[in-house]
């Protein structure tokens, strides 16, 4: 067999945070042998156990079935190698002028030079500026090969769904060469029902954050939408669904908070890799901005709702970034930019979420409670994700004898007509009704 059509079958995976980790799930129940490599030893000891560190339905399945059969975790690359090696590593953005950081790329990419052959496949599956996989990883390789077989093959599945979706999405490749586009193909077509090869590697990074922006845009229409129906008096979602209903141009998107690890970052890599270029990308920086002046917003007006505050309680409910399809990650959560104004408000603030941990609710600022608890103790309450739990919840078990004189529902899960039934006041995204 030649070695261009050789079976790819050892699979090195470096990163194992959620693409890594469910990447690595996906890949062993399609029969790969699966060598996880990560830096934090804690997270290996617990996959090694079949604990996943990350929820994500499937997952841990997959690792108590495969883990030291068809997966196998370390902090290193065998001394063997691998047939392909595929980077899966964070590549967060920093706080204050929001750059791309991309140390653990070139680690990923030194490490995999030092363990692995010339003729191995690196992938790149990591988020990245258009031109990184090119300028970071490539001259790492060649440093220590003289020349290398690379590809980038972006991640773009929904929490929540990764599985069904690293099986079912097209998986797009982008090759540095014919000889390795070949590879990436041949790699990815056992794992994926399609395959999109496109001619280069930053067509193929472009791709991912080309998705995720248009994403980050649709979102931000929506929530201006609420902006102006909450300065008109209107409500958001009867405009919306009135706009939609067999309309034959593209919908627009109900209100809600944008976050997660990928739409809370991507925007910021590709608005400035295109500023390294000369342009500057008006329409995404916008829609970064309403997005995340969004839940600064509803902090604000919830304080304004309560009117007297200091001393007072707050029940939020929903921690992680987002309810449904149900996740506890907490990257770019709203909670995060909310919770200084509930604080110099002189809010307490008791919290809940069906996934977040009590550790987790306490880092962020707030007291964990059972819901029902919760509701005892509260003065007004903030519902922050659309979590099924939170969607049948009964209103009319929780709030008779509670303190509760408003209720925020910002997906607007609850029936407010039963809310308001009981004296209590109900506002959401872009909606303050009066109260009874």
């Amino acid at each position: 067999m030649t070695d261009g059509s050789r079976e790819l079958r050892r699979i090195g995976i470096v990163g194992m945070g959620y693409v890594g980790l469910t990447l690595t799930a996906a890949m062993a129940k399609r029969g790969y042998e699966v060598h996880g490599v990560d830096t934090q030893t804690a997270v290996l000891d617990s996959l090694s156990q079949g604990r996943p560190h990350i929820f994500e339905p499937g997952v841990e399945e997959a690792f108590g079935e495969w883990v030291n059969k068809r997966i196998f975790l370390s902090t290193e690359l065998p001394d063997n190698g691998v047939d392909a090696a595929i980077i899966c590593v964070s590549t967060p953005v920093d706080q204050d002028g929001h750059e791309p950081y991309l140390d653990n790329l070139a680690a990923a990419a030194e490490h995999i030079a030092k363990r692995c052959a010339p003729n191995t496949l690196v992938v790149v599956r990591s988020t990245v500026p258009v031109g990184a996989t090119r300028s970071v990883v490539l001259p790492r390789l060649n440093d220590a090969w003289g020349s290398a077989r690379l590809v980038m093959a972006p991640e773009r599945t929904i929490q929540g769904q990764a599985l069904r979706e690293l099986v079912e999405l097209p998986q797009v490749v982008g090759g540095l060469d014919d000889e390795s586009l070949a590879l990436g193909v041949e790699l990815f077509g056992g794992l994926a029902a399609q395959v999109v090869p496109v001619s280069n590697l930053e067509t193929a990074e472009l791709v991912k954050l080309t998705n995720n922006c248009h994403t980050d845009v649709i979102y931000s229409f929506g929530n201006e939408v609420a902006r102006m129906t909450e300065s008109f008096g209107l409500d958001p979602l009867e405009v919306i669904r009135a706009t939609n209903l067999d309309y034959p141009r593209p919908n627009i998107a109900k209100p809600g908070y944008v976050g997660g690890g990928c739409l809370s970052k991507d925007p910021y890599i590709l608005l400035s890799a295109a500023g390294q270029r000369g342009y500057e990308p008006p329409l995404i920086r916008a829609a970064r901005q309403v997005n995340e002046e969004t839940p600064v917003h509803v902090a604000d007006r919830v304080v304004d709702l309560m009117g007297e505050t200091a001393g007072r309680t707050l029940l939020v409910l929903g921690w992680a970034y987002k309810g449904w399809p149900p996740t506890d990650d907490m990257r770019g959560t709203p909670i995060a930019s909310m919770m200084p104004a509930f604080t110099a408000a002189g809010l307490r603030v008791v919290g809940h979420d069906p996934l977040v941990s009590a550790e987790v609710i306490r880092s962020h600022g707030g007291e964990p409670v059972e819901l029902d608890e919760g509701f005892r103790v509260a003065d007004a309450v903030l519902v922050i994700t659309d979590h099924p739990d939170y969607r049948a919840l009964d209103v009319d078990a929780v709030l008779p004898g509670s303190n509760v004189g408003l209720v925020y529902d910002s997906w607007r899960v609850l029936d407010g007509d039963r809310v308001a039934g009981h004296g209590v006041r109900y506002a959401g995204l872009g909606y303050e009704r009066a109260a009874s």
